[in-house]
């Protein structure tokens, strides 16, 4: 004879906070020490970056940039040896730079960047008396076979934290990236990383392709390896920041590709002109309606599954992106 089956009252959530409606699920203790897990030891100090303007080594604005004289809005500058300047250049670029840092307030809301051009240019920017007025360096071009030499240039007791670019042929192959994500997952890479940042034109390069004007990344061939490399290091706590947008006076596309690259897990994104700074930080803030459910979401008092704006809403499933909206609200603030 089949057993009958009784329901115990006591395992079934039935409280809900104003403007929440509780949906019948088992709550089990289980969901809410996962939920303290995920939220523990989590940096989220990428939100930071916003924006990130890429600024020759060369100018002879560094100085007004880096205090934020110049551009108060701005949140995080990188500093550029690399492709923004011609090889010959580079003597004279370090040398600006190094002029330039010595005259930046040690403390200031911009986060403060170095695009090296090679491990040597890094070990040479490492000895300038004002490095400490940057937080950090971007590495171009990083794979598996010159990771450690990048890292190696670091003292242990060097404070900076890196941002690694992936711009090379091995970015297109899984295997590779799979490789060079355990590899960064070591302690004494893992600490430094910061973010990783995607090279949109250096990969669009190697497959000979342009996007058109009116496009955004995501109408290229660029849309799955973006989709594989946000599969492949963000569920092991790497953000990752999204490709530059190629057209200054874009506005329409260039907010459709801020609203894609959140649906795609990135955060932060490339600017190369000034007038995008604000487009794209503005895409940052939060919706009144999210602010609302994050916060739902994480109090602890809260069903194990609730309706809140005619949206599902699993504190256990839903823990990391509440988390994270509620930080960009304090950033970015939120609109209705």
């Amino acid at each position: 004879m089949d057993r009958e089956f009784r329901l115990d009252p006591t395992h079934i959530t039935t409280e809900a906070s104003a403007g929440a409606e509780t949906l019948l699920r088992f709550s089990t203790p289980q969901r809410r020490s996962a939920r303290r897990h995920s939220e523990e030891e989590i940096d989220r100090r990428y939100l930071r970056l916003g924006a990130s303007l890429y600024v020759p080594g060369s100018r002879d604005d560094l100085e007004e940039i880096g205090n934020g004289w110049k551009l108060p809005r701005l949140r995080s500058v990188v500093f550029c040896t690399e492709d923004s300047v011609l090889s010959a250049d580079i003597p004279y670029v370090l040398r600006n730079i190094d002029r330039a840092l010595l005259q930046m307030n040690p403390s200031t809301d911009l986060m403060r960047f170095i695009r090296v051009r090679s491990p040597e240019v890094l070990s040479q920017c490492l000895q300038m008396p004002g490095i400490e007025n940057v937080d950090g360096f971007v590495l171009p071009k990083v794979t598996l076979h010159n990771i450690k030499q990048y890292m190696s240039q670091f003292r242990r007791e060097d404070p900076f934290s890196v941002m690694i670019t992936l711009e090379t042929q091995e970015t297109f192959d899984p295997r590779e990236m799979r490789e060079l994500r355990d590899l960064m997952l070591e302690p004494n890479i893992h600490r430094r990383v910061l973010s990783i940042r995607i090279g949109g034109n250096d990969l669009l390069n190697f497959l000979g392709i342009r996007r058109n004007r009116g496009l955004t990344i995501y109408d290229t061939p660029l849309s799955y390896t973006i989709s594989m490399l946000v599969s492949v290091f963000k569920p092991y706590g790497f953000n990752l920041t999204a490709p530059v947008c190629d057209y200054m006076n874009a506005e329409d596309t260039l907010i459709q590709e801020c609203k894609l690259d959140q649906a795609h897990g990135l955060f932060g994104k490339t600017a190369i002109h000034p007038k995008q700074v604000d487009i794209i930080q503005a895409q940052y803030r939060v919706s009144k309606e999210d602010l609302e459910m994050a916060k739902a979401i994480l109090d602890p008092s809260m069903p194990a599954v609730f309706r809140m704006y005619d949206s599902m809403c699993e504190p256990a499933t839903h823990v990391n992106w509440a988390s994270e909206i509620i930080a960009r609200a304090e950033i970015y603030g939120h609109h209705d």
